[in-house]
């Protein structure tokens, strides 16, 4: 296949070996743009590299988000590569306990705060002075659907997730006019990540959803592309959720 012309932009995306993360590096390679992708597994990156078509257009790192030392390898060798960062998409999340809020045990939510949260901000702030600082660019941070009210077993995730489109708005008015951020909340979409919550009982999960089905990863990478394009500029601070109408009933997850 004949790669697209070069549009001369540059994205980081994290947490992109797979599922949402890689569809988002996919729909931005596929309109000209080069990528850097991280994730926990350096076997699955070279694969992901080598799908989205070699090391002309992406280039892997992998470590762990909340690792500060990855966080400034990956800005480093971003622009050691590839001279700039137009797009960051923090795209990382974990959710590692299911259960009560009152049960929780409290370092699993130091845990889920520290990679769902504290890692985003520490990703801005280094590709804020490494590039976007001077340059400008664009920011969009995968927050969830449980953001937006009780969602059982994962309400720590869930706070996480609140707190990040939170910090999506405080981030778009202190970066204007030259840096955008939003977010995008999306509900069930069939990844390994969400599987939990629909393995088994996807007919019954699906019912809850007006257009019939859980979401894809490419609906996301779609999603995220437009909020980081050139049609999209007057956009900042906002969450767009992507739900397949789950929020016109009841019901979270």
């Amino acid at each position: 296949m004949t790669p697209p012309p070069a549009s001369g932009k540059v994205a980081l995306v994290t947490g992109a070996s797979r599922g949402i993360g890689l569809a988002v590096a996919q729909a931005l390679v596929a309109r000209g743009e080069r990528v850097v992708i991280t994730g926990r597994d350096a076997a699955a990156l070279e694969a992901a590299v080598a799908e989205l078509g070699g090391p002309e257009v992406a280039l892997g790192v992998a470590g762990k988000s909340h690792d500060a030392a990855h966080r400034a390898e990956t800005v480093e060798r971003a622009v050691a590569a590839f001279g700039r960062i137009d797009h960051l998409v923090n795209n990382v999340g974990t959710n590692p306990v299911f259960g009560s809020m009152v049960e929780l045990d409290l370092e699993a939510a130091r845990k889920i705060l520290d990679i769902n949260l504290v890692a985003t901000l520490g990703w801005v702030q280094l590709v804020h002075a490494a590039s976007m600082r001077e340059h400008g660019g664009a920011i969009v941070n995968v927050s969830s659907i449980s953001a937006l009210g009780p969602a059982p077993g994962i309400g720590m995730y869930g706070a996480s997730k609140a707190a990040m489109i939170q910090l999506t708005q405080q981030l778009a008015y202190e970066l204007a006019p030259n840096v955008r951020v939003n977010a995008v909340a999306p509900a069930v979409v069939r990844t390994k990540f969400a599987e939990a919550l629909f393995a088994g009982h996807e007919e019954q999960v699906v019912k809850s959803y007006p257009l019939g089905r859980l979401g894809e990863p490419a609906d996301i990478g779609g999603a995220v592309a437009f909020l980081l394009s050139e049609q999209a500029t007057w956009i900042t601070g906002q969450t767009l959720v992507l739900d397949g109408g789950l929020t016109l009933g009841a019901g979270l997850v």
